[in-house]
């Protein structure tokens, strides 16, 4: 940052007008001015009135960070990718975990079957889940217990009660209201392709406008921002950003899935790789990982990739460089892979996805004796 002559100012920062901004800490102020400005204030956990937070047995997602010691158990409100996340480490601790959503299944923008792959691996490791489950009422007993009801089960008595539904943006104290721009009900920023605001030379990236909310996501948004407000050319193609969802065991994909292909009537075909057929998912002890390529049924495009299991957002950007390059599957077929690697489970997939299509049997050619 010295080297590229960035200034590093901290405080807390409030907008005076389009081009000014008012920071503050420890009871000293100082104005600074700026042509473009760039909102990255990122969110923070939603914190509903009717909860009883008090920090310690009702916490936020960031509350789990300032805990003393361990809960003895947890229940967790919200299946999204923090509660996940948060479910499965737990349980992997051997702290009991019930995990509660309301939707049938948990992170519905993944792949069914990883979905489907994830829970029945997460309830392996100790996370009772509770779909189509709405909570009710919590409650802070005398004996420091937590009582939740539930709408459609009797209640759940816990040390330790999480309340992970959705963040918020962090903008409520930016006076942006007075320069123009109207935060959503959520706090978030609405931003056009270039990441502009309402008021063209004050951008936002990250967290604060909405999904993926994610830190790779987030840098490159930002870059893409600063870029296009110095007239620098970028290329980012936000179709083929990666996502990686670091429950036990990890979650990555990108690129589309069957059921957007199915949706959109694009006659695709799936591969699929177990880490048990290949030699380094037998020796890492991975048995239950899965990579699945989707690709056009007809011209062998690839489509999507989604993977579970060690090592998967480490295995996603094979697949997400054939496909920024237009690659198809036969690459995989034609290409030779390090052995032992989790990187072969592309071309057994890419085998098996070729192997389920119809085609005519080859007639043997007719040598000489």
């Amino acid at each position: 940052m010295a080297r590229n002559r960035i200034d590093l100012i901290f405080g807390e920062a409030r907008f005076i007008d389009p081009h000014r901004l008012l920071i503050q800490r420890a009871g000293t102020s100082t104005e600074h001015q700026a042509h473009v400005i760039v909102i990255a204030v990122g969110t923070e956990p939603a914190r509903p009135a009717e909860i009883p937070f008090d920090d310690v047995t009702i916490i936020d997602t960031d509350g789990f960070l300032t805990l003393k010691h361990l809960p003895t158990s947890m229940v967790i409100v919200g299946g999204g990718v923090i509660g996940t996340e948060y479910a499965s480490i737990l349980a992997t601790m051997g702290v009991p975990v019930i995990l509660i959503d309301k939707r049938p299944r948990l992170l519905e923008f993944v792949d069914a079957q990883i979905i489907g792959a994830l829970q029945q691996q997460m309830t392996d490791i100790g996370v009772t889940l509770y779909h189509e489950e709405e909570v009710v009422a919590i409650r802070k007993e005398a004996d420091g217990q937590v009582t939740v009801s539930l709408k459609h089960r009797p209640p759940i008595t816990t040390t330790t009660l999480m309340y992970a539904i959705g963040r918020i943006g962090a903008t409520k104290d930016l006076n942006l209201e007075a320069i123009g721009i109207t935060p959503d009900a959520r706090g978030r920023v609405i931003v056009n392709d270039h990441f502009q605001t309402s008021v063209p030379h004050i951008y936002a990236a990250g967290d604060v406008i909405g999904f993926p909310a994610l830190a790779s996501t987030s840098m490159q948004q930002g870059r893409h921002a600063a870029c296009h407000a110095f007239g620098h050319p970028d290329h980012t193609d936000t179709d083929l950003l990666p996502y990686g969802i670091y429950s036990i065991p990890e979650i990555s994909m990108v690129g589309r899935n069957e059921e957007d292909l199915a949706k959109a009537g694009i006659p695709f075909a799936v591969g699929i790789a177990h880490y048990r057929e290949i030699a380094r998912g037998q020796l890492i002890g991975d048995d239950t990982g899965t990579v699945k390529l989707l690709f056009h049924r007809h011209t062998h495009a690839l489509l999507g990739v989604h993977a579970i299991g060690e090592g998967a957002t480490e295995l996603i950007h094979i697949g997400q460089a054939v496909m920024a390059y237009r690659g198809k599957i036969d690459y995989f077929i034609d290409t030779v892979f390090n052995y032992p690697t989790l990187a072969e489970c592309y071309k057994v997939a890419a085998l098996d996805g070729i192997n389920r299509l119809p085609r005519p049997w080859p007639q043997p050619t007719q040598g000489k004796a």
